[in-house]
């Protein structure tokens, strides 16, 4: 099954921006916006749920109550028109775009043959950058838990992160002068900054 619902990328690029939805509605404002013929990204996530008499494997927005959406803002009326959108995530009266690099980064991680999941989000440390493989030129957290290394890549507009499984050598600091490979209990983050979020204004 795929890990992310993701319509008809556009030949020009335009910023991504978020909408903030009801309680597990992300599934159904992502098909519906793509009727409506919005480019929607909701990246998903494999999990086992288990009860006392079975267990099923199901797949999850990777960042809950959110999906994200890419066009121009002429489209908002047919966006805050969908059932279970609650808003559009602003940043002052603007709406809140989100980089482009870290759009790809979650889409280059869910294409890949990687075991990942959402992650705390982190606000300070150095960042680290893939150094090969499929997620090439990727940068993100390392941490550790246990013995299993972990890329943390955070999107900053919604103050969450996702985490995906990786060899540490694989990873170099970023803007790093030194040779000397990222010590194996050496945990980097990203200082980043959270803006205030706020709905969009009518």
């Amino acid at each position: 099954m795929d890990t992310a619902i993701d319509f008809t990328p556009s030949e020009t690029v335009m910023p991504w921006w978020a909408l903030y939805t009801r309680h597990q509605h992300e599934k159904m404002v992502a098909e519906v916006l793509r009727t409506k013929g919005v480019e929607v990204f909701l990246p998903l996530y494999a999990s086992v749920r288990r009860w006392k008499d079975r267990s099923k494997l199901l797949y999850m927005p990777l960042f809950p109550g959110y999906v994200f959406v890419r066009g121009v803002l002429a489209q908002r009326l047919h966006v805050m028109t969908t059932p279970g959108v609650h808003m559009i995530l602003s940043q002052g009266d603007r709406a809140a775009l989100i980089p482009e690099d870290e759009i790809q980064a979650i889409r280059q991680t869910i294409e890949g043959n990687y075991h990942f999941e959402p992650h705390p989000y982190l606000k300070c440390g150095e960042r680290v950058r893939v150094k090969r493989g499929s997620l090439c030129g990727v940068e993100g957290i390392l941490v550790r838990k246990k013995n299993v290394f972990r890329l943390v890549l955070s999107v900053q507009m919604l103050a969450q992160a996702v985490a995906v499984e990786i060899d540490a050598a694989d990873v170099e600091p970023v803007g790093a002068k030194v040779a000397a490979p990222l010590a194996s209990t050496e945990m980097a983050g990203a200082r980043l900054q959270q803006y205030p979020i706020r709905p969009f204004a009518s």
